[in-house]
């Protein structure tokens, strides 16, 4: 549905996008990820057919977003960071309004059930909540049922109650097929949304795969965290990469066989008759593996 190969914006002398490669499947959702000033936008407003590359092949629905008409334009949808409506309009007069420019669209009760505003369908958007006026966002973004659509941070500003409540949403268009490309800073929204991500830092690609498995990921260390008091601590047998932390009663082992690990510990703690206090086991979140590619100075945009 989206192929982008060796993608280039210049703005003079300053390189935003710098050759990225991208390939988005039917009925997949993916999101790009990066901090502000990466590229994401300029590359999201390319496949758009908003911003003219410098360099790169670029196609969306099999065709070129910068030279496609209007038959294109009817078959993506997309949902900026905010949209100037008119606020005295009623919910259900945004959506009919905004559907009468499409020659095929979905029908304006089944857009307010998707988006799940069914009790202010004939309220003022003036009235409307910040959520409840994304979710209407949303539902005209789709209301030309599109094939593609993109959502550029599609929650920002929300408070968590919201946050969910939009990502029922974005479920909801997965189950009607649509390809979605998502940007967004919250690594638990990619977490709980996509199919695939990628990091874009510097105007490139430094990672792709899925939240799972991005930036080796799934092989990473994992990291066993525990409370043991400084003279059982003397008799922990060797095992694993051990850090000591605080007073000496925390204790941190890095494993790259955690099963291994938990069953020597467990084991040990058992027969010597400790208590492994507070014990955890983690591996690298999303958001750590995100922190070392893209960096943590995530500059301006």
């Amino acid at each position: 549905m989206i192929e982008v190969q060796g993608l280039v914006k210049r703005y003079g002398s300053f390189v935003a996008v710098d050759g990225i490669d991208l390939n988005v499947e039917a009925g997949e959702v993916f999101a790009l990820l990066g901090p502000n000033g990466a590229g994401k936008t300029t590359t999201v407003e390319i496949l758009e057919g908003h911003r003219k590359r410098s360099a790169g092949v670029v196609t969306v629905l099999g065709e070129d977003p910068e030279t496609s008409g209007r038959s294109f334009r009817e078959r993506i949808g997309i949902v900026l960071q905010s949209t100037a409506i008119e606020k005295e309009l009623t919910v259900r007069e945004a959506i009919d309004t905004y559907g009468s420019l499409y020659p095929s669209r979905r029908e304006t009760d089944e857009l307010i059930e998707i988006v799940g505003i069914g009790e202010k369908a004939d309220a003022r958007i003036k009235t409307l909540s910040g959520g409840q006026r994304r979710r209407l966002e949303l539902a005209l973004g789709i209301v030309g049922d599109p094939d593609v659509i993109f959502l550029d941070e599609p929650t920002t500003g929300f408070d968590p109650s919201a946050r969910r409540q939009a990502w029922r949403v974005i479920d909801n268009l997965r189950t009607l097929g649509k390809t979605i490309l998502l940007t967004t800073h919250y690594m638990d929204e990619a977490q709980n949304l996509a199919d695939r991500v990628a990091v874009i830092a510097g105007g490139r690609i430094v990672a792709e795969g899925t939240p799972e498995t991005l930036g080796g990921r799934a092989e990473a260390e994992t990291i066993v965290r525990f409370r043991l008091d400084a003279a059982a601590a003397e008799m922990l047998p060797a095992i694993g990469e051990r850090i000591t932390a605080g007073s000496g009663d925390d204790i941190e082992i890095r494993t790259p066989d955690p099963t291994r690990l938990l069953h020597l510990l467990t084991s040990w703690a058992v027969e010597h008759g400790h208590e492994l206090a507070t014990l955890t086991v983690n591996r690298p979140t999303l958001e750590d593996v995100y922190l070392r590619l893209a960096g943590e100075d995530p500059g301006d945009e």
